[in-house]
């Protein structure tokens, strides 16, 4: 098999833009019953690159604790904690896309101090692609390329000499970059067996994207599950050889399907345990009208050949997304939903009743692909920085998730300074009013958690520096 750099890229960076411009949710609903944790979110519009982008940590008052600027024109998928070599760890994706959806990056591993200890990418010269990139309890990652092919697609009323984008997945070592798995769309699915007519794509100017494959899971048994929005399946494909052992969903069903157990266009393909899977159905593409936008059980017996629906969770104003989502059920019950390019996240008790609602960012073409709630220890390798505006300091210390409060020290020398306010944190820039003129020549600012006891501290800096 290929081998990649097993050297962690670094990823490309930008300065820390004004708190102000950054994008932010909106929460319009919240409940003392949601799931402990943070939402992990990359809020993204092609339509508007100059705004700032990238991974963000967000507490349930929308309020920023961690964000990490990428470069104009780059944009950021699939933030979220998941472990490697035994530790939880940020992950996310990091590139350019087109507007067909179509990433070309890097994915990333960071430590609990933001500090990048690993970087994955595909092999034979491709990229990763921004839709997946799974981390495994054999410190492997999953991820998928979009490569193109050249085809004959004259039987499917397109040209002989066309071009199509194979969906391709690999399983590489994160440590030493080998490629361990290379599974090929085209090798193993008909493009005959695709939801989209190739009329279509030859409209657009663009390669035939027969199948985009937007979510790589493993199966209970330790075989893949691979979903496709563009032939509306879920695939299960064994782990070693690549064989597709079964399809769920599309026309092309290995099972029987029954009443609600289909899918158009889905996403973020999971295994729930005892033949259940969960699946995010768009249910659209802007060719269904009327069909909202679910999460659904399905129950696929091999036995019978037969599937059945479990459960369907839809959100009471009968959201309808175009594109993207996905759905996460909590350690405590509760499911939380990305509802993709309609820009809303929710989260919904047992019984189906919406806790938290949070609307993304809007504007031009600005969508979350997906949204995690997990619970995450960030500890910065910086100490806090003091900021000044006026008659304020600003009390910033990105990542850090364990401050309640900030304590303000202040004094006419750097070896007198004393308590001038305690303020409770506010976010990831935490506004402090200055005592008056004349009484606080120099500051420094502690960090302090809920117990009052300092985490960690500013270095003594001269007001106005």
């Amino acid at each position: 098999m290929n081998h990649v750099a097993a050297e962690p890229d670094v990823p490309a960076t930008t300065p820390m833009p004004d708190y102000s411009e950054i994008p932010r949710i909106t929460v319009t609903r919240s409940s003392a019953d949601v799931a402990p944790g943070f939402l992990f979110i990359s809020p993204q519009s092609m339509f508007e690159p100059a705004v700032p982008h990238g991974p963000q940590i967000v507490d349930n008052q929308g309020r920023l604790v961690w964000f990490r600027p990428v470069p104009e024109g780059q944009y950021a998928t699939n933030v979220r904690v998941q472990r490697y070599r035994g530790e939880p760890v940020i992950t996310w994706w990091q590139g350019t896309a087109t507007d067909t959806g179509v990433g070309v990056g890097t994915a990333y591993i960071a430590d609990l101090n933001y500090q990048i200890i690993a970087s994955v990418q595909v092999g034979g010269g491709h990229s990763a692609d921004l839709h997946e990139f799974l981390l495994t309890d054999r410190d492997t990652a999953l991820v998928v390329s979009y490569q193109e092919r050249s085809v004959d697609l004259s039987e499917l009323d397109g040209p002989a000499d066309g071009t199509l984008i194979d969906g391709v997945v690999e399983e590489i070592d994160v440590a030493t970059g080998e490629v361990l798995l290379h599974w090929s769309g085209l090798e193993h699915i008909p493009v005959q067996e695709s939801d989209m007519p190739v009329v279509m794509s030859l409209a657009t100017g663009q390669p035939y994207d027969y199948l985009h494959l937007n979510a790589v899971s493993i199966d209970d048994d330790g075989h893949l599950l691979i979903t496709a929005r563009i032939s509306s399946a879920v695939y299960k494909v064994h782990r070693q050889t690549g064989e597709v052992l079964w399809k769920l969903g599309s026309g092309y069903s290995t099972f029987v399907l029954g009443v609600g157990a289909r899918v158009n266009w889905p996403h973020d393909g999971q295994a729930v345990g005892d033949g259940v899977y969960r699946i995010f159905d768009n249910g659209a593409n802007n060719m269904i009208e009327g069909y909202e936008s679910r999460v659904v059980w399905v129950r696929a017996d091999t036995e019978t050949g037969v599937a059945t629906h479990v459960r369907t969770l839809t959100h009471p104003e009968h959201l309808s997304s175009v594109a993207e989502g996905n759905a996460q059920e909590l350690p405590n019950g509760n499911v939380l939903v990305g509802w993709g390019r309609v820009g809303r996240i929710s989260e919904f008790s047992p019984d189906g009743e919406l806790l938290f609602e949070a609307e993304t960012p809007s504007g031009p073409g600005w969508t979350t692909y997906r949204a995690f709630r997990q619970e995450w220890e960030g500890r910065p390798a910086t100490p806090p920085e003091v900021r000044f505006d006026g008659e304020h300091v600003h009390a910033f210390w990105n990542g850090a998730t364990g401050v309640a409060r900030w304590r303000l020290l202040a004094g006419d020398t750097e070896d007198a300074l004393r308590e001038a306010d305690v303020v409770d944190w506010d976010g990831l820039d935490t506004t402090i009013k200055l005592p008056e003129a004349g009484r606080a020549g120099f500051v420094r600012l502690e960090a302090l958690d809920a117990d009052g006891k300092v985490i960690d501290a500013s270095p003594v800096t001269r007001v106005g520096a």
